[in-house]
């Protein structure tokens, strides 16, 4: 499994156009926050208050974060594309290597890639939020987030493990990638915050697991200079607030915790890892 990792990851950074479109629909997005939906993001009568400008960097790179855990995983996923179509894969299926190495290849290979990706983003992410008058975050802030990047990544490459598992062109991938990197935003409620939305649709956000990995980034990023900009404020509306930009998620009228979150990514990747294996194994049967 060690050599394929490898492998996966020098056919990856040796090439230099698919390393940028991995980051590409991570540079859109920034550009659509900058001149769109950046100064819709808050209330009219909120833009004024202290730190104002610093919340919504920090949630905007929150947002870039959960984008670039999906978005930087999808392009090292192809490895398993390029393999199949050009019948690399036969080869593997002729040799002693089982399913569960061969998944685990392409899903640690592709984790790794996105956690560097995603790690990238965050150090740019930081620049922007520093431009915007914050500072650089504290260690332990660093440290959580880092956290959280491992924990959102690793069930993003499980899921794009899982649909690239049965696609078997490049075209097909293609098609794949541009539909995932236009949705993700806003299945994670990054593009239009969680309470504008009509209910329904919000039911459906809360369905996507990595909306959670988008929460916890949140929190981590945004909750120091939100107290800034509402030091004072009533705490219903503080909560309020937390709720409708997808601080907060809430069922009902229970909120989910930090701990819950964590458990839902971790369980997300359990069940996508077990369904790739089991779909690799199939397609490897009934060749």
């Amino acid at each position: 499994m060690i050599t394929l990792i490898k492998r996966n990851l020098k056919l990856f950074f040796r090439d230099k156009a698919g390393v940028f479109f991995s980051l590409l629909a991570v540079l859109i997005t920034i550009v659509l926050y900058m001149f769109f939906i950046s100064e819709i993001l808050l209330p009219d009568e909120l833009k004024p208050l202290p730190s104002s400008e610093i919340v919504k960097a920090s949630w905007i790179a929150a947002g870039l974060l959960t984008t670039a855990s999906v978005t930087t995983t999808l392009g090292a996923a192809g490895a398993m594309i390029n393999d199949r179509e050009r019948k690399i894969e036969r080869d593997f299926r002729a040799s002693p290597v089982s399913s569960r190495a061969l998944t685990g290849g392409y899903l640690l290979s592709t984790f790794s890639v996105g956690a560097l990706m995603t790690t990238v983003t965050f150090a740019l992410s930081i620049v922007y939020i520093v431009s915007k008058g914050g500072s650089v975050p504290q260690f332990d802030i660093i440290l959580k987030v880092l956290g959280i990047i491992l924990l959102s990544v690793f069930a993003g490459t499980a899921i794009v493990t899982f649909i690239v598992s049965f696609l078997k062109s490049n075209n097909a991938f293609i098609a794949a990638n541009t539909v995932i990197g236009t949705l993700i935003g806003f299945l994670t409620g990054i593009f239009i915050p969680m309470g504008v939305l009509p209910d329904a649709v919000q039911n459906v956000v809360r369905a996507f697991p990595l909306t959670y990995a988008a929460s916890l980034f949140r929190k981590v990023l945004v909750d120091e200079p939100m107290a800034e900009m509402f030091e004072g404020a009533p705490a219903e509306l503080v909560n309020e607030f937390r709720e409708v930009m997808g601080i907060t998620l809430k069922f009902g009228d229970n909120e989910v915790s930090t701990p819950a979150a964590i458990l839902v990514l971790l369980a997300t990747a359990a069940a996508f890892y077990g369904l790739s294996l089991v779909n690799i194994s199939r397609r490897n049967r009934s060749r």
